[in-house]
């Protein structure tokens, strides 16, 4: 069974079956997402993210390791950012059938990730703030949602410096903004519905099969 932010034992990644695969699965997705991107420069500025990402979680996985749920959380959400940076968000194939299904304006499928980014990244901050600051009850729902903000507001202004200072069509490329002049708004909306949500199922859980603990 996967671990979770409740268990105290962590097996090393040596030893972890379920670490090995999710790492050779989300390897794959990252080599098939690196292999003719649509805009190359584009790919190499949305991978930043990864190459900050990964080797901190490796260098603090033995001294620090996070629960089997919240690596795949993270793994889940790499994927789908694996994937928008292949195409660039606003070309994603899965984002034009969304649009044409479901009648949208515009490609939603960033709108998705930023979604997942609250609803996947939560639990994982969660865990980090029961563990590092003991947090119980309302803060432990409550922190989590404040940094998922914090950290979607941040990116945004990353992603406004990011197209000032390159040229104008990969700016626009990386931006992504399909003529909305509210997207960053939107997107940070976004990624704090996923995370209110994540910890709105995660608190109904935890009372359901932990009705004694306050955490």
């Amino acid at each position: 069974m996967l671990t979770t932010a409740r268990d105290t034992a962590f097996v090393p990644f040596v030893r972890n079956r379920f670490l090995q695969i999710l790492a050779v699965a989300y390897g794959l997705v990252w080599l098939w997402a690196a292999w003719k991107p649509l805009y190359p420069h584009d790919w190499l500025m949305e991978n930043l993210l990864v190459f900050v990402t990964l080797p901190a979680l490796a260098l603090t996985h033995r001294r620090f390791p996070l629960s089997d749920l919240s690596y795949l959380l993270i793994g889940l959400f790499l994927a789908l950012h694996a994937v928008g940076a292949h195409y660039t968000y606003s070309n994603v194939p899965l984002g034009f059938w969304m649009k044409e299904t479901f009648h949208f304006a515009r490609n939603p499928f960033d709108r998705l990730v930023h979604f997942s980014f609250g609803l996947l990244i939560a639990y994982p901050v969660r865990e980090v703030f029961l563990r590092v600051a003991r947090t119980k009850g309302f803060w432990n729902y409550y922190l989590p949602l404040d940094v998922v903000l914090a950290f979607s507001a941040v990116f945004e202004l990353f992603e406004m410096a990011a197209a000032l200072l390159t040229s104008p069509e990969l700016g626009d490329a990386y931006l992504g903004t399909q003529g909305d002049v509210f997207d960053a708004q939107k997107d940070i909306f976004m990624a704090g519905l996923g995370a209110v949500i994540a910890m709105a199922v995660t608190r109904i859980l935890r009372r359901r099969l932990f009705p004694a603990d306050p955490a």
